[in-house]
């Protein structure tokens, strides 16, 4: 492991033998919490995109997102192995035919090894469910779910739509089938304390689940929590605050679960605040040298039974 966690990108070079690159696509779909079925407002943070800013565009076909975002990341890597992943709204939100005729579609596009679905914890029905474990059977898989915090006065404010234990009921349903579960957590959500954000990472690592994505909370203009932070602004951790806080959480969580990200990518035109997340490779420098000044590394304080 060339870095004190343990990266995506090492995990899937273990298992694939070499670079993969994923690749964010629109499949088309809303969410309940946008549609009426849970809210009309969506989550607070989310954009008009469903925060998918970098998602191909849901008005062409899947072999042409595919091929855009080819041709966007190809400067940065050389591979032919690629995932899909659906990235923006909510993933498993439509008819059992439409989401069939969707993975499969994408799984049968040449180069591609598997396929990471994002998605509600609410909507992951039994035919959803069956469809994903006969599809972890064909293909590397692996869903994403938005808890974003185990705090209930959190959940409110950012208007998540569903209490904790359909969380835990949706990683109880995916454990069972063995698909692979990865989950979003927001470092700095308003009136958290580092002691509350870190419980969610204490939590999240007791799942045993695959892994793990934290990014810290920013603030995009095109969201009401944009126009929330306008009338009344809150405290923004700074970048060696979040520095300190991601160190932290690497600590906690198991050995072997992979930590799919360390920060956010928000859109720079779009981007209000934190700024400093806009330099994302500085963030993760100065992470590793965190991580080295401690002698420290993923695993190293992690709690049991939390």
């Amino acid at each position: 492991m060339s870095k004190r966690y343990n990266t995506l990108n090492e995990e899937l070079r273990r298992e694939f033998g070499g670079k993969v690159m994923k690749l964010s696509l629109d499949g088309g779909f809303t969410c309940p919490n946008r549609d009426g079925k849970v809210g009309t407002k969506g989550c607070i943070f989310c954009s008009e995109e469903g925060s998918g800013e970098f998602a191909g565009s849901r008005l062409v076909s899947l072999e042409e997102q595919v091929k855009e975002q080819k041709k966007l990341l190809s400067k940065k890597w050389d591979t032919d192995k690629y995932i899909i992943y659906f990235q923006n709204f909510t993933n498993t939100y439509g008819t059992i035919e439409k989401l069939k005729r969707l993975y499969y579609d994408a799984i049968d596009i040449e180069g591609v090894v598997g396929l990471a679905i994002a998605t509600r914890p609410d909507c992951l029905g039994e035919e959803t469910l069956e469809l994903l474990s006969k599809l972890n059977k064909e293909t590397y898989l692996w869903v994403e779910l938005g808890l974003q915090t185990i705090h209930e006065k959190s959940a409110r404010f950012i208007r998540r739509g569903y209490p904790l234990f359909i969380y835990d009921e949706a990683i109880k349903n995916l454990k069972d089938r063995n698909i692979k579960v990865v989950t979003h957590i927001i470092l700095g959500l308003p009136d958290e304390s580092k002691e509350e954000m870190l419980d969610t990472v204490k939590y999240v690592g007791n799942t045993n689940t695959w892994g793990i994505k934290l990014h810290s909370l920013y603030i995009q203009r095109d969201t009401d929590l944009f126009d929330y932070y306008m009338k009344n602004p809150f405290s923004i951790m700074s970048r060696e605050e979040y520095i300190v806080l991601v160190a932290d959480a690497i600590e906690l969580l198991p050995k072997d679960m992979v930590i799919h990200r360390v920060t956010g990518d928000g859109k720079k035109e779009l981007l209000y605040e934190p700024k400093w997340t806009l330099d994302k490779l500085r963030v993760l420098s100065m992470l590793d040298k965190e991580l080295k000044l401690r002698n420290s590394h993923q695993g190293k304080n992690k709690i049991e039974n939390f």
